[in-house]
């Protein structure tokens, strides 16, 4: 044995136990030799790899046997196999050999004995090798030799699979002739760690003569892997006030190599702590599985009075269960100490004062607590609340989130003249609840006296707004209404003076000292800038104060209506078509500015010229709306129908108006109507063509009796010529 060499070996002695079970093998071989008889063999190992053999394993090459507990070799079932040659291989952390056995005689002991067909025996072994990671030159390195007793000089040795022939190509090779098995080059378990190759024969010719059998080799572990952190950095809390033993995180380290030796065994230790107060052992860490426990005491696992709340723990992995030729791998943990709300907000004065300008708002005064705990979190967070003061609701508080100071703010005017001293009582808590044992005390509670300073308030307007009716066009210089403005300060005594600050339509006016207001033109309810019958003025009232105060107040007067517009007829154009047998032309409605009673029912119907009902009707539809109808047909041609609209107001207000009728020639979808002026127009020029026609007709003639005439200019003259207009009219009628 050499343990220097890390080498081990094996005695296996053999004994023979009985000659009656010899002779009776004898017996049976004789009556039929083919057949192979079950038989138990018992055998001592011996083995001893310089460590205590701790965890060492045993195989044996015929699975028929195995290695017990006390180090002998035991049938594991009934033995058929009578190879004269077994291998038994010895694995430890320390140790791996394989020694070989030659059975040179019959077992001494046989427990069963039968009868079992015959089957052929396989004379090819090839036993497992193994070969170490990171091994050293010289190459090739002989690993074991493929057993065939009797092997013939015909045949002869083949590798294959991979390793050999197959990717990763050449790592193994075999001597033909011996049956040796090489490596050629350094290899690393931690890419491969095992190799599964096929050992067979060939003859001459390349047939295959024994085999193929199965080659295991094993590539033995080398402590060449350094332990790996998962994370470089771990992070953990622990609240305050834990108990010892606390787990406050795992860390968790890796080592590549073989999991079944000490090279991937890790242990782990704290090797410093920073900072190392109150003392350098506040945590302690299991060497197996990594978990990191507080070991201080919960008294003095205190926030508020640690020196720091972070600490800094290093952490190292060392394989070989922490043997001193062990490899080792660093990591930091980070542990902080977080807050549980062990500490009552307290205000930092017994009193606060605020003054605060009578009518305003906003912010008036902030105040500053002290509170240990961690300012990240709940149990540093305050909420303010008023206990008593503030009846009408004119105060709340907010919290400022970068200070935690309690911002105290107005929310409704104060009114120096209602209540000059305010005293409120205001308390602080914490968002998250106190921790068991711990309470709210005095300090947590304080006064704050608000005193309202008075300042020269505007005069203010009441009602406001003030609403008035009126007539419209009621006459200029009429009473409108009186506004009334009071000084809120009561205790001074000050005089007020009224304006006009926005007049629209510019139609009042306001007595400076009284504030009464008059019209100062006429009031038109159809004016643009009255809206919903209903006119707004602004008007403003200023005290003598130091410095001068002023306030606002509106006045909205409701327009009652006057019959003062004259309705008109729409719409003003109609068209029909010539030849049509329906005589209705259009229906016209009445509009009217004013409103009911001085607008509808509108009565409509024909002008005052004669003749026109001769041609023309006019027929009531409802209160609005009438029918035009034709009682004859008409050419084409424009005709002006003069219509005369009355409303229903008191007094009624007519209006005189026409309706342009276009008379037009309809063909199928289409209507053609005259673009030249209305009839009544086209009159006009017909006369003054007929009155040159007679001028030169009948010149210095007098007219026949009966006849109108016309005249140009005055007096009448013998250069003037008579008109006739009777035979004008007879020659217009025939025109058309």
């Amino acid at each position: 044995l050499d343990c220097q060499g890390g080498l081990f070996s094996l005695t296996l002695s053999l004994f023979l136990i009985s000659f009656f079970f010899f002779f009776l093998l004898l017996f049976f071989c004789s009556e039929q030799c083919q057949n192979i008889y079950l038989f138990f063999v018992f055998l001592t190992v011996e083995f001893d790899d310089c460590a205590g053999n701790k965890n060492a394993t045993f195989d044996a090459s015929d699975p028929s046997f195995y290695v017990d507990a006390d180090l002998n070799l035991a049938p594991q079932r009934d033995v058929v196999d009578c190879q004269p040659v077994l291998f038994i291989h010895g694995v430890s952390a320390h140790a791996d050999d394989i020694a070989q056995v030659e059975i040179t005689g019959l077992p001494l002991q046989v427990n069963t004995l039968r009868r079992l067909p015959y089957r052929s025996k396989r004379s090819l072994y090839a036993p497992p090798m193994t070969v170490t990671e990171n091994q050293r030159g010289p190459f090739p390195r002989v690993l074991g030799r493929v057993i065939l007793p009797g092997t013939p000089r015909s045949h002869f040795f083949r590798l294959t699979g991979p390793g050999s022939d197959r990717d990763p190509k050449g790592i193994f090779s075999i001597d033909i002739e011996t049956g040796e098995v090489s490596v050629s080059r350094p290899l690393d378990r931690e890419a491969i760690d095992a190799y599964m190759l096929e050992v067979s024969t060939t003859d001459l010719a390349g047939n295959i003569a024994e085999g193929p059998v199965m080659l295991v080799i094993t590539v033995i572990d080398q402590n060449d892997n350094r332990p790996i952190f998962k994370e470089a950095q771990y992070t953990g809390e622990v609240l305050e006030g834990s108990p010892t033993g606390t787990t406050v995180m795992t860390m968790t380290a890796f080592d590549a190599d073989d999991p079944g030796t000490d090279n991937a065994a890790l242990r782990y230790s704290i090797i410093r702590q920073s900072p190392n107060k109150p003392f350098p052992n506040m945590f302690h860490i299991d060497a197996e599985r990594g978990d990191i426990v507080t070991v201080i005491s919960p008294a003095l696992l205190d926030r508020e009075t640690l020196p720091t709340t972070t600490y800094e723990l290093e952490i190292v992995a060392k394989d070989m269960a922490g043997s001193e030729v062990g490899l080792t791998g660093t990591a930091t943990a980070t542990i902080t100490i977080t807050d549980k709300n062990d500490h009552a907000p307290e205000f930092t004065h017994p009193l606060f004062e605020a003054h605060v300008p009578e009518g305003s708002t906003g912010v008036v005064i902030n105040l500053s607590i002290d509170d240990r705990d961690d300012p990240a979190t709940g149990a540093w967070r305050a909420i303010y609340s008023i206990i008593s003061g503030d009846p009408t609701h004119s105060f709340e508080f907010q919290t400022n989130p970068d200070s935690n100071e309690g911002m105290l703010s107005v929310v409704k005017p104060l009114n120096y003249e209602a209540t000059a001293f305010h005293t409120l009582l205001v308390k602080v808590e914490n968002e998250d609840p106190l921790v068991p044992g711990v309470s709210y005390g005095p300090s947590s509670t304080v006064a704050v006296h608000v005193i309202v300073e008075d300042i020269n308030e505007g005069p203010v307007f009441f009602p406001d707004p003030l609403h008035v009716t009126r007539n419209e066009n009621i006459p200029v210089g009429s009473f409108v209404a009186t506004l009334n403005a009071t000084d809120p300060d009561t205790r001074t005594i000050q005089s007020i003076r009224y304006a006009i600050l926005r007049d629209p339509a510019g139609w009042l006016g306001v007595n400076p000292v009284r504030g009464t207001v008059n019209t100062s033109a006429a009031l038109d309810r159809e004016s643009p800038y009255v809206h919903d019958n209903k006119y707004t003025a602004l008007f403003v009232a200023v005290d003598n104060g130091i410095p001068p105060a002023s306030g606002t107040g509106t006045l909205i007067i409701h327009l009652e209506d006057f019959n003062d517009n004259a309705p008109y007829v729409v719409p003003s154009v109609a068209q029909v078509c010539e030849d049509a047998h329906d005589m209705n032309v259009a229906i016209v409605g009445g509009w009217d500015k004013d409103l009911p009673p001085n607008a509808a029912p509108f009565k409509i119907e024909l002008g005052k010229q004669p003749g026109l009902d001769k041609t023309w009707k006019v027929s009531r539809v409802n209160a609005t709306h009438s029918q035009i109808m034709l009682l004859q047909s008409l050419k084409k041609a424009n005709y002006q129908l003069p219509l005369l609209i009355t409303d229903s107001g008191m007094p009624p207000l007519s209006n005189n108006t026409e309706v342009k009728v276009q008379v037009c020639i309809c063909k199928k979808n289409k209507k053609i109507c005259s673009s030249a002026h209305s009839h009544f127009s086209s009159l006009l020029v017909m006369l003054a063509t007929l009155l040159l026609v007679l001028l030169c007709k009948y010149p210095h003639t007098e007219p026949p009796q009966g006849a109108l005439t016309f005249s140009v200019g005055s007096p009448p003259s013998s250069s003037f010529k008579d008109l006739k207009i009777n035979k004008i009219l007879q020659t217009f009628n025939q025109q058309n």
